[in-house]
């Protein structure tokens, strides 16, 4: 018998002598036979079942699509919820467009001052470079940028607005809405000695509900946003004497 004839078997290519020696324990153990992994047909996004995490995968273009959705139609439940995801989608949307200063020229001053949506307030920075106030103020406007994302800040430089706008008048304040300037604070002193963040924010809402953080319910009235400030300045000052406990008990 030839013991070196090669046959072919599932699990790859050996010979009769190799088999021999494998099982006298001197040749190593044939690999096991390749199994390729069962198939598992991709999921037909009609065959899921429709329910409530079926809706919160959607999009907000697929959500808007389901509007003559005939399933939904007949489901209450799924169609309401539909709408209200829409309306989180579109609001998150709308909250997240600002969260910083924007720099804007001269050029761009009416379409993003004059013609910002009616609903958005816009706090506008004349300053220049290099003037110590201009820097404090806008740190603290950057700051609660941040902190109120549905309030549009930005800056510019003051004679790119005003031609021979005087220095000594900077930092300047202009507090716009629905196309109308609604509030003005020409330099520093507005805001107190220290100019902390949230004093400005505290100086800006005292007339008119100017900041918005987006989360705080439909009442826009300068009462609510005023206790929202009120609120976000007590708890920093707290966090900050804890903070100062804390360092002098380590010491």
């Amino acid at each position: 018998m030839d013991y070196h004839f090669v046959y072919k078997d599932v699990e790859g290519a050996s010979t009769q002598w190799d088999d021999i020696q494998r099982k006298l324990g001197n040749l190593p153990a044939k690999a096991p036979p390749y199994k390729p992994p069962p198939f598992t047909p991709a999921e037909d996004d009609d065959s899921k079942p429709k329910d409530k995490s079926w809706i919160d995968q959607k999009t907000e273009e697929e959500l808007s699509d389901l509007e003559d959705e005939p399933d939904l139609d007949d489901d209450r439940f799924l169609h309401e919820y539909r709408k209200k995801r829409l309306a989180e989608m579109r609001n998150a949307a709308k909250i997240s467009r600002f969260g910083s200063v924007i720099p804007i020229s001269g050029s761009d001053f009416v379409r993003e001052v004059s013609q910002a949506p009616a609903d958005v307030w816009v706090v506008v920075i004349l300053f220049k470079e290099g003037i110590p106030e201009c820097g404090l103020l806008l740190r603290c406007l950057e700051e609660l940028a941040t902190k109120y994302p549905a309030t549009k800040f930005v800056k510019i430089i003051s004679t790119d607005c005003i031609p021979n706008y005087p220095d000594c008048n900077l930092p300047t304040l202009l507090v716009y809405n629905n196309g109308a300037v609604k509030a003005n604070y020409v330099g520093l002193h507005n805001f107190g000695r220290r100019c902390t963040p949230e004093g400005v924010a505290l100086i800006l809402c005292q007339s008119n509900p100017v900041l918005n953080d987006g989360q705080s319910g439909s009442d826009p009235s300068r009462e609510a946003v005023m206790e929202g400030v009120r609120k976000r300045f007590i708890e920093k000052v707290v966090t900050r004497h804890e903070d100062e406990e804390d360092g002098s008990s380590s010491d």
